[in-house]
């Protein structure tokens, strides 16, 4: 599911505060599948990632400060929500198939970057554009930390190393 790009009548919002309100709803949805998850390993996982988002949104109310200007006509709460690509109850399903929840968390914040680039070639405001395209990396750099927690949580079950050097002995 993809965010819809707003009319241009109707409620003006700060994009920060927009994107704010994705990531408190992104939190929510994690701690959900938290509490729902039966594996510690999956616990974990989504503990990191709504702990994650927490931190998300203390850096984009930092970036807000900077850049109060960035208002979009058209913008509402409306546009601004996290809309998963699976429900908490397709997810957990989907993880008893498939464990690789990686393409899930990459997948939503691909979609909230094409949101806000696509929000950004839209904008006629020149602080608005800027708001946005800064708004488009800071979920890039979102993204690459997904992909760290990510690697965390799964790196006990694939990391060989130190198993395969623990007895070397000089000859």
């Amino acid at each position: 599911m993809t965010h819809a790009l707003p009319d241009s009548k109707g409620d003006t919002m700060n994009v920060f505060d927009c994107a704010i309100k994705i990531e408190e709803e992104t939190k929510a949805y994690y701690e959900g599948l938290e509490a729902e998850a039966m594996e510690p390993e999956m616990k974990t996982l989504f503990s990191m990632l709504a702990a994650s988002e927490e931190e998300h949104q203390r850096r984009l109310r930092r970036l807000r400060k900077r850049m109060q200007g960035a208002t979009l006509e058209g913008l509402n709460g409306n546009l601004c929500r996290f809309r998963p690509l699976l429900s908490q109850k397709e997810l957990l399903e989907e993880t008893d198939r498939d464990p690789n929840l990686y393409r899930f968390a990459v997948g939503n914040d691909e979609q909230d970057i094409r949101f806000y680039e696509e929000l950004a070639s839209a904008a006629t405001d020149e602080m608005t554009r800027k708001g946005l395209l800064l708004l488009a990396e800071e979920e890039r750099r979102h993204l690459q930390k997904v992909t760290n927690i990510y690697s965390f949580v799964e790196d006990p079950k694939t990391f060989l190393a130190w198993s395969e050097f623990s007895n070397m002995k000089e000859l």
